[in-house]
């Protein structure tokens, strides 16, 4: 087994080898800047540490990788244009640079790319990762059309929200690591194992990061907290907030999300004050515990040594600790 930086290494060596230089420029050229702009590399490096724990050389499961990546990045391209988002990573989104034409139309490219690096495998193994990739990325979307349907709604429940970030975050996540155990041969159970360790430390991952929006530290955190205060977005916190809360704080809350002040500076001190009022910091913090205890349960499904098994609750544990 390599260790998180040695992946992620291994695999930027290899995205950079597939670089796409080819003609037309305007269509191939967005698809390399968006792959180059950084990220956690996290799907694609689950997806080489999957392979090697079921004992494969993980330089098998290297396109696998890479078309999750491409598939990730190309939801973000799409995503962007949707929210009409100028950044992303601190740089100009695809559609800014270029325009909303040349990132629909590289984003469509990239996801007929990733459909082709599966290609690259053989019978059995090409379908299984096929069908997989398939049933994530409608999931994907699905998970990104009930998000933006959570906007214009007032009654949004815990349970749909929990859905929305599990298609729109959580699956691919648990698919990174199902498709380096497909690549390895292993066993259906221990598929199914790996992908519910991943699905569920995706979405600890995701209250995480819904937590850390709220109450992470501005210089680690990396963009600016209370990002989804501004832009209302009904999270867990917000939505068990509203639950906890009496009637006149409820509404508080409610008049709190229906505006859009030029200084959001009150608005989000106040509301994150309701949050923990309402003990709704602490459950989303027992929430994400929840989840994470959830991944690492799933592993006792997942016929590795209880080395290779403890090297997993670690990097679920250290993914909980982050600050950004």
């Amino acid at each position: 087994m390599h260790s998180i930086p040695e992946y992620t290494s291994i695999f930027l060596e290899y995205l950079n080898k597939h670089a796409l230089e080819k003609e037309p420029k305007n269509l191939y050229e967005p698809i390399n800047y968006i792959l180059q702009l950084g990220g956690k590399r996290l799907r694609p490096v689950l997806t080489l540490m999957a392979c090697e724990l079921f004992e494969k050389d993980y330089k098998d499961a290297l396109d696998a990788a890479l078309a999750v990546e491409i598939f990730h990045n190309f939801s973000l391209v799409h995503d962007d244009i949707m929210d009409d988002a100028p950044l992303r990573r601190g740089e100009e989104t695809v559609h800014e640079k270029w325009d909303i034409n040349t990132g629909i139309l590289s984003g469509d490219a990239m996801l007929i790319r990733a459909y082709q690096l599966f290609e690259n495998y053989e019978g059995a193994t090409f379908k299984e990762l096929a069908k997989l990739f398939s049933k994530t990325a409608i999931e994907v979307c699905e998970g990104q059309q009930y998000d933006v349907d959570f906007e214009t709604r007032d009654d949004v429940t815990i349970p749909e929200y929990m859905k929305m970030i599990e298609y729109k975050t959580a699956v691919l996540v648990g698919a990174a690591l199902k498709m380096g155990a497909v690549v390895a041969g292993a066993s259906k159970s221990c598929q199914e194992g790996i992908y519910n360790y991943g699905r569920d430390l995706g979405l600890a991952f995701q209250l995480q990061d819904d937590y850390l929006d709220a109450f992470g530290d501005p210089e680690s955190f990396g963009k600016q907290v209370g990002g989804d205060i501004i832009e209302n977005k009904k999270t867990f916190l917000y939505l068990t907030a509203l639950a906890n809360s009496n009637k006149d704080d409820a509404q508080q809350l409610e008049h709190f999300f229906s505006i859009s002040p030029a200084d959001p500076t009150d608005k989000i001190e106040t509301v994150k004050q309701q949050f923990l009022d309402s003990g709704a910091a602490k459950a989303t913090e027992e929430e994400i515990a929840k989840y994470t205890q959830k991944a690492f349960t799933a592993l006792d499904n997942v016929d590795i040594s209880e080395d290779k098994k403890e090297t997993l609750r670690l990097f679920g544990q250290g993914l909980m600790k982050r600050t950004y």
